[in-house]
């Protein structure tokens, strides 16, 4: 049953590059940054288990570098061989278990400046991606940013990005997740109740040498 659990986004082809629609910044005419339009996709699944008791989103990066002294720097190029981490773009719990597709915009419409509030939505809880760190601190942007924030990778990375959008069935009508919570706390929460998962995997780069 684990293998024919299927997940699917319809705007671009599994492996694929990520439209800039979907995207926190993109590449501007001129410049380096300009800010995308932030809609989260359209995502589907099927063939869940019939254990399911509700569902769980995580769309994470795994190619963030590890060291951000040369992020974003005029002259500075990040190297291949750097060593990346995981940044969050979508944590989503308790999405009940009649729910099996999202539509576009539902989670996300446009950047809003110091982001969205997590907590109780109608198709699931919402917690904090990792933008909430990115721009802690600022006074322009800072807050709570919850639900989905899309790509948004370094315009002077040397590597194209991948951004795994997963859909977990779950064995739990629920979670009992704080109300502030972030990825890290679902993956502990999903140990030992995850009955499936499966993955639509994008692309996308901010540098225009690596993106075409």
């Amino acid at each position: 049953m684990k293998e024919s659990f299927i997940v699917s986004i319809d705007s671009w082809k599994n492996g694929e590059q990520i439209p800039s629609k979907y995207a926190f910044g993109q590449i501007p005419k001129t410049g380096h940054f300009e800010l995308g339009g932030n809609i989260s996709p359209s995502i589907s699944w099927e063939n869940a288990p019939k254990e399911t008791k509700s569902f769980a989103i995580i769309c994470h990066d795994p190619d963030v570098p590890s060291i951000g002294d040369d992020v974003n720097q005029e002259g500075k190029v990040i190297p291949s061989d750097l060593p990346r981490v995981d940044f969050y773009h979508w944590v989503l719990a308790d999405i009940p278990v009649h729910i099996t597709s999202l539509t576009e915009g539902e989670a996300s419409s446009g950047v809003t400046a110091k982001g969205k509030s997590p907590g109780k939505k109608e198709y699931g809880l919402a917690g904090l991606n990792n933008y909430t760190q990115w721009f802690e601190g600022d006074l322009d942007m800072g807050g709570y940013y919850a639900d989905y924030d899309g790509p948004c990778p370094p315009w002077n990375d040397s590597i194209v990005h991948h951004y795994h959008f997963t859909v977990y069935a779950l064995d739990e009508v629920s979670l009992e997740l704080n109300e502030i919570f972030d990825a890290n706390d679902l993956i502990k929460a999903m140990e030992g109740h995850i009955l499936a998962e499966n993955s639509w995997v994008g692309t996308y780069s901010m540098n225009p040498k690596v993106q075409s």
